[in-house]
């Protein structure tokens, strides 16, 4: 907790509320009272108002549904932002319709800019385009509409990028060149570059792409800042940024515009910034709590929709193809324990089962050398596809399955192409699993790759359907988390996450005043009426950051 609660009366008081505490010691209350962003009371009407003095504001909440605040337990704050900035993608119903969207800014741009855009995904279109290779659509449409203009679209899951013949020229990209390990440059039947690049082979535009600028950076923290309020979230846990992010944070904090508490992990592919840390150690807010750097994030593999997840076994769709391992494992052995040595987290991404075997097997190795690493909450971002072999050892090492129940709504349906059925009902998004094994799970969206909205994924979480509400029974549906399950993987597991039960992640007295009120009680309506639940308020450290229009 934070510490003692001078008495006097609240600053605000929020009354006639559904409240859902996540707190088991006391798991409903009517009623709250805070005072210098603290929560002093959480109970009945009755004894809130005896807290009531001169200068209280009173918010009656008439019956809504009131929980902690909601916490983004793995996304990405700044790609966010400029996925609002740039050309968004994510709602392109075609491959025609991608290339509509970029001949809209060629016309308003100028010759020679780069076009840059993320969120399409082949799988969701309504249309399969006819120039399909290897699951990916390829470059000619887009090469030509735009043959002045560079084109550089990132796929919905950011492990793959589709460009036009123009950014190919601008990186000298021809047939003879080569992607480098972990990557791929995807080639048609002649031996020509499609204009697909996966995982590391997309480093090969990066010395191109334009740079962002100061305008820019705040342009997007703004955006992405505004979108979590309206959205509900009131924490983030900002998977890999680097300096100039970090930078742009506490500029943000310096100049009060701030509100979101981020909670930062250190990209663990810079060995600059690596060393830069490992020399100070974690950065702790315990003043303000907006933001905190104690984590560091590798990557083991890339992601199922590009084909980049590592396997034990090759791809249902691909015989020959068992995905890649990004990082070496001796690389992320090392990180590990260093970071033990000097008080930091590990958070490993891994979504297949080959990469979540060799990261388990990592953390086991390094605990056995450092018994204290049980004890740093090491996570594994995602943990999509899990060998059965491996579901208990979750929960016997500690390691906490940071996982985003939209991905099941939006990869169940053609991820079976990919996996094969019995391994989906064996070990894909095997929730009610990992929790039966004692594991604590961590929820979130992986935004921009998925919109923030809780909602959709609390929906995810208990229904096992898209958001199309297919199928009606739910995919494996014994996998579905119940209600409370899912909103303590939203609330206080995400807070375990990072360190931080005892401030937040539940409506307890003595934790931050941060909280979220919905339109519906999403705890108790039929399900098919989730999603058209939307929040209300966005409270955070006792102050209204959003509420909605009437």
């Amino acid at each position: 907790m934070l510490g003692c609660v001078s008495s006097g009366p609240a600053d605000l008081l929020l009354i006639n509320g559904n409240i859902h505490t996540a707190d088991n010691t006391n798991p409903f209350a009517e009623a709250v009272g805070v005072r210098n962003g603290i929560i002093i009371f959480a109970g009945d009407n009755g004894q809130a108002l005896k807290l009531k003095g001169e200068k209280t504001e009173v918010i009656d909440l008439e019956g809504k549904l009131m929980t902690p605040g909601f916490i983004e337990g793995h996304g990405h704050f700044i790609g966010m932002g400029y996925n609002l900035l740039n050309l968004d993608l994510s709602e392109a119903s075609s491959y025609e319709e991608v290339v509509a969207r970029v001949q809209d800014q060629v016309e308003t741009g100028n010759p020679g800019e780069w076009i840059i855009g993320r969120g399409w995904h082949q799988n969701k279109w309504d249309q399969i385009p006819e120039s399909l290779h290897k699951g990916f659509p390829t470059h000619q449409l887009l090469s030509a509409i735009s043959p002045d203009n560079p084109v550089y679209l990132r796929h919905a899951s950011g492990h793959a990028v589709l460009v036009n013949k123009k950014a190919m020229e601008m990186a000298g990209i021809d047939e003879d060149s080569q992607s480098g390990e972990g990557g791929e440059i995807i080639l048609d039947p002649d031996g020509n570059p499609t204009g697909i690049f996966t995982e590391t082979a997309m480093g090969l535009f990066s010395v191109f792409l334009p740079e962002n600028d100061t305008e820019s950076d705040e342009k997007a923290y703004q955006m992405a800042l505004n979108n979590c309020l309206k959205e509900g979230i009131t924490s983030f846990h900002d998977a890999g940024a680097g300096m100039p992010a970090i930078g742009l944070y506490q500029r943000m904090i310096n100049k009060g515009e701030a509100m979101v508490r981020l909670y930062v992990m250190l990209d663990g592919s810079d060995s600059a910034l690596m060393e830069h840390w490992f020399s100070t150690g974690p950065e702790i807010d315990t003043v303000d709590h907006l933001l905190t750097v104690r984590s560091i994030k590798t990557y083991m593999d890339g992601a199922l929709g590009s084909r980049g997840a590592w396997l034990i076994e090759p791809y249902s769709d691909r015989s020959d193809h068992w995905g890649y391992a990004v990082s070496s494992s001796d690389f992320i052995e090392k990180i590990s324990g260093r970071a033990i040595e000097t008080g930091f987290q590990v958070c490993t991404h891994a979504i297949g089962d080959r990469a979540n075997r060799e990261t388990l097997d990592i953390y086991e190795s390094v605990f056995s050398r450092y018994p204290e690493g049980r004890n740093s909450r090491f996570r594994i971002e995602h943990a999509q596809h899990l060998d059965p072999e491996d579901i208990p050892r979750f929960a016997r090492l500690g390691v906490l399955p940071a996982m985003q129940a939209i991905h099941m709504s939006s990869d169940r349906p053609w991820a079976l192409d990919r996996l094969g059925e019995r391994r989906i009902v064996e070990g894909a998004y095997v929730w009610q699993d990992l929790l039966q094994s004692g594991a604590r799970i961590i929820n979130g969206t992986d935004v921009p790759v998925e919109p923030i909205s809780p909602v959709a994924c609390f929906y995810a979480s208990v229904t096992r359907k898209t958001l199309k509400g297919f199928p009606p029974e739910g995919y494996e549906p014994e996998q579905k988390m119940t209600r409370e399950q899912a909103l303590r993987s939203y609330t206080i597991e995400a807070a375990y996450g990072a360190f931080e039960e005892e401030i937040k992640g539940s409506v307890t007295k003595g934790k931050l005043a941060d909280f979220t009120v919905f339109s519906q009680d999403i705890m108790s309506i039929p399900e098919d009426e989730i999603l058209n639940t939307r929040v209300v308020m966005t409270i955070i450290g006792g102050t209204v950051a959003y509420e909605s229009d009437p």
